[in-house]
């Protein structure tokens, strides 16, 4: 502001010159010409202090009044979402008749952990409620989850089945949960602790001999904790092979021995008469008495 001053200054003193050149009386023009000299010098003045200023004011100005400190906005770390889900399987919507009256609802249609099932958590880390999981993509092989083959109908006979998915803020140690239903019956299942990272890449298989994988509507449910997370639905068509007999042995009775009849013993003799004693007679007087030895 002071150079603009001084510019406006110095035009003044150089229009009071020129006016000066005009007059005619000598004293008027020689005291044009001196305030127009003294104005000229006051913005020559006025213009290096200006300049002088813009260099060395700020410094001599916090000498005096030091500035007052101003709050620093801290940088706060913010979660840039390193996955993206890209759902790769539309799930054709089905028809569910619904029943126009019902007086108690036995059942609900939202996935659900079952009891059985519930009873065999061990984790005691509370699970993060926005862990998110990715749709499932089922395949045959899934070694290599960059590049493998999904499908959603699998043809018999058929010994592995794997879901592969991506997921974001998994706490490690949380209970998770994937149940595997065919034609809404339970076939498999497994509920362990959280082994893996907080994000990427995951798996829930199931392998099995070929004659349980029976042709129908498959449909895995995700879990984490008791909350439901994600589904995925795939067919398996063709009739399963039938298992192979296996031979049981049999168990043949043992002849039962026969009993060979026992030597029976002669009867043995029985006395059955004994001496009775004959009466005795009385002898006359004077007989003798003989005996038979």
């Amino acid at each position: 502001m002071s150079i603009v001053g001084a510019l406006w200054i110095f035009r003044s003193g150089i229009r009071a010159l020129q006016s000066a050149r005009k007059l005619t009386f000598y004293r008027i023009k020689r005291q044009r010409e001196r305030g127009g000299w003294f104005t000229l010098i006051a913005a020559l003045l006025l213009l290096s202090f200006g300049v002088w200023l813009s260099f060395n004011g700020e410094p001599i100005a916090y000498r005096y009044f030091p500035p007052s400190p101003t709050a620093t906005l801290t940088p706060t770390l913010t979660t840039v979402p390193t996955i993206t889900l890209s759902p790769t399987i539309t799930l054709t919507p089905t028809i569910t008749n619904t029943p126009a009256a019902t007086d108690t609802p036995l059942f609900t249609s939202t996935p659900f952990v079952p009891l059985a099932i519930e009873a065999l958590f061990e984790s005691v880390v509370t699970p993060n409620p926005n862990a998110a999981f990715s749709p499932l993509q089922f395949t045959l092989n899934c070694s290599n989850f960059i590049d493998f083959q999904a499908a959603a109908v699998f043809q018999n006979p058929v010994r592995y089945i794997c879901a592969v998915f991506t997921y974001a803020e998994m706490i490690p140690g949380s209970q998770w949960t994937a149940l595997w239903y065919r034609d809404g019956a339970l076939v498999h299942y497994e509920t362990i602790p959280w082994d893996g990272e907080t994000g990427g890449y995951g798996f829930t298989e199931w392998e099995a001999p070929p004659d349980q994988f029976l042709p129908g509507t498959y449909e895995v449910q995700i879990f984490v904790g008791l909350e439901y997370k994600v589904v995925g639905q795939f067919l398996i068509q063709g009739d399963a092979p039938t298992p192979a007999p296996t031979l049981s042995p049999t168990i043949s009775p043992s002849p039962a021995l026969t009993q060979i009849p026992s030597l029976t013993q002669p009867p043995t003799l029985t006395s059955t008469s004994a001496l009775t004693p004959l009466p005795a007679t009385p002898l006359p007087i004077g007989t003798a008495v003989t005996g038979t030895p």
